[in-house]
Protein backbone atom coordinates (compact mmCIF):
# COMPACT_ATOMS: atom_id res chain seq x y z
CA UNK A 1 0.00 0.00 0.00
CA UNK A 2 1.29 3.43 -0.89
CA UNK A 3 0.89 5.87 1.98
CA UNK A 4 -0.25 9.36 1.05
CA UNK A 5 -2.16 12.29 2.55
CA UNK A 6 -5.51 10.63 1.84
CA UNK A 7 -4.64 7.42 3.70
CA UNK A 8 -6.57 7.02 6.95
CA UNK A 9 -4.40 6.96 10.07
CA UNK A 10 -5.53 3.43 10.95
CA UNK A 11 -4.52 2.20 7.50
CA UNK A 12 -1.14 3.90 7.83
CA UNK A 13 -0.50 2.28 11.22
CA UNK A 14 -1.46 -1.12 9.80
CA UNK A 15 0.81 -0.67 6.79
CA UNK A 16 3.74 0.48 8.92
CA UNK A 17 3.22 -2.51 11.20
CA UNK A 18 3.27 -4.88 8.22
CA UNK A 19 6.43 -3.23 6.89
CA UNK A 20 8.12 -3.47 10.29
CA UNK A 21 7.25 -7.18 10.58
CA UNK A 22 8.64 -7.78 7.09
CA UNK A 23 11.94 -6.01 7.91
CA UNK A 24 12.21 -7.87 11.21
CA UNK A 25 11.76 -11.22 9.46
CA UNK A 26 14.16 -10.28 6.64
CA UNK A 27 16.81 -9.51 9.26
CA UNK A 28 16.14 -12.88 10.89
CA UNK A 29 14.76 -11.70 14.24
CA UNK A 30 11.88 -13.13 16.22
CA UNK A 31 9.54 -10.74 18.00
CA UNK A 32 11.13 -11.75 21.31
CA UNK A 33 14.63 -11.01 20.05
CA UNK A 34 13.77 -7.64 18.54
CA UNK A 35 11.77 -6.55 21.56
CA UNK A 36 14.70 -7.45 23.81
CA UNK A 37 17.20 -5.61 21.57
CA UNK A 38 14.95 -2.55 21.49
CA UNK A 39 14.28 -2.58 25.24
CA UNK A 40 10.52 -2.84 24.85
CA UNK A 41 8.02 -5.53 25.77
CA UNK A 42 7.02 -8.22 23.31
CA UNK A 43 3.39 -7.15 23.72
CA UNK A 44 4.35 -3.62 22.64
CA UNK A 45 6.08 -4.94 19.53
CA UNK A 46 3.09 -7.14 18.74
CA UNK A 47 0.75 -4.14 19.02
CA UNK A 48 2.99 -2.09 16.72
CA UNK A 49 3.22 -4.86 14.13
CA UNK A 50 -0.53 -5.38 14.43
CA UNK A 51 -1.16 -1.78 13.43
CA UNK A 52 -2.42 -0.72 16.82
CA UNK A 53 -1.41 2.60 18.23
CA UNK A 54 2.27 2.63 19.18
CA UNK A 55 4.22 5.26 21.03
CA UNK A 56 6.78 7.15 18.97
CA UNK A 57 9.46 6.30 21.55
CA UNK A 58 8.83 2.59 20.97
CA UNK A 59 9.10 3.03 17.21
CA UNK A 60 12.40 4.89 17.65
CA UNK A 61 13.81 2.12 19.84
CA UNK A 62 12.78 -0.56 17.35
CA UNK A 63 14.23 1.31 14.36
CA UNK A 64 17.49 1.86 16.23
CA UNK A 65 17.66 -1.85 17.13
CA UNK A 66 17.23 -2.68 13.42
CA UNK A 67 20.02 -0.20 12.53
CA UNK A 68 17.49 1.94 10.66
CA UNK A 69 18.12 5.29 12.36
CA UNK A 70 18.25 6.98 8.94
CA UNK A 71 14.55 6.19 8.63
CA UNK A 72 13.87 8.33 11.69
CA UNK A 73 15.63 11.29 10.08
CA UNK A 74 13.78 10.70 6.81
CA UNK A 75 10.46 10.85 8.64
CA UNK A 76 10.88 14.57 9.25
CA UNK A 77 14.15 15.92 7.81
CA UNK A 78 16.01 18.66 9.65
CA UNK A 79 16.19 20.78 6.50
CA UNK A 80 13.01 20.66 4.49
CA UNK A 81 12.76 22.70 1.35
CA UNK A 82 10.01 23.02 -1.16
CA UNK A 83 9.62 25.39 -4.10
CA UNK A 84 6.40 26.82 -2.67
CA UNK A 85 7.97 27.46 0.76
CA UNK A 86 10.92 29.19 -0.93
CA UNK A 87 8.60 31.49 -2.90
CA UNK A 88 6.52 32.33 0.18
CA UNK A 89 9.66 33.07 2.21
CA UNK A 90 11.00 35.34 -0.55
CA UNK A 91 7.69 37.23 -0.73
CA UNK A 92 7.60 37.65 3.06
CA UNK A 93 11.16 38.97 3.05
CA UNK A 94 10.41 41.35 0.18
CA UNK A 95 7.27 42.77 1.87
CA UNK A 96 9.10 43.32 5.12
CA UNK A 97 11.83 45.42 3.51
CA UNK A 98 9.84 47.33 0.89
CA UNK A 99 9.11 50.98 1.58
CA UNK A 100 6.76 53.14 -0.35
CA UNK A 101 8.42 56.34 -1.61
CA UNK A 102 7.36 59.42 0.32
CA UNK A 103 5.43 57.50 2.98
CA UNK A 104 6.41 57.63 6.63
CA UNK A 105 4.63 55.18 8.89
CA UNK A 106 6.33 56.11 12.14
CA UNK A 107 7.79 52.69 12.84
CA UNK A 108 10.92 52.96 10.69
CA UNK A 109 14.23 52.12 12.33
CA UNK A 110 16.45 55.12 12.67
Amino acid sequence: MKIDELSPETAILSELGRRLARVRKQQGFTQDQLASMAGIGVATLRRIEGGQDGHMESWIKVLKALNMSQSIDALLPENFSSPMADVLDTNRHRRRHTRLPGKVWGDEAT
